[in-house]
């Protein structure tokens, strides 16, 4: 049961994204630059999902989640230098394409090779990340 759960979470995602157009690289690129072409209206996307997050957890305040016997929260709470460089990569590649994985995913059926060649260079990067952390 919550892998089907979590199967139609991501689908209601994905569909939240397509719908208020994050999928499209034009229009994050143009929310990300504040001194040329800046298109806010993707402001009131992020604006509506924090509302619908505070008002499902801080009104309701649950003491655990639905379909699990506790919250899975981060133990790890330090800012550390993995920690900033995967920031900044992050950032960098979500800047310069205007995609970041979420939106690349739901963009999947769009077959554009564009997108095929982000997630190749995605995964790339976390076999890179992960070969890098079994080495420390």
């Amino acid at each position: 049961m919550p892998t089907v759960i979590a199967f139609i979470a991501g689908l209601l995602f994905s569909f939240g994204l397509v719908i208020s157009q994050m999928v499209n690289p034009s229009k994050v690129i143009n929310f990300l630059n504040i001194t040329g072409t800046w298109d806010p209206s993707l402001a009131f996307v992020m604006l509506g999902a924090i509302a619908v997050f505070a008002s499902g957890f801080f009104v309701l305040k649950p003491n655990k989640p639905l379909f699990n016997s506790e919250f899975d929260l981060p133990s790890k709470t330090n800012i550390d230098k993995p920690l900033i460089i995967g920031a900044v990569l992050f950032g960098l590649g979500w800047g310069i394409t205007g995609i970041c994985p979420g939106p690349a995913l739901a963009n999947i059926s769009g077959l554009s090779p564009k997108i095929w060649g982000f997630i190749c260079m995605m995964l790339v990067g976390m076999t890179i990340a992960n070969k890098v952390k079994q080495h420390k």
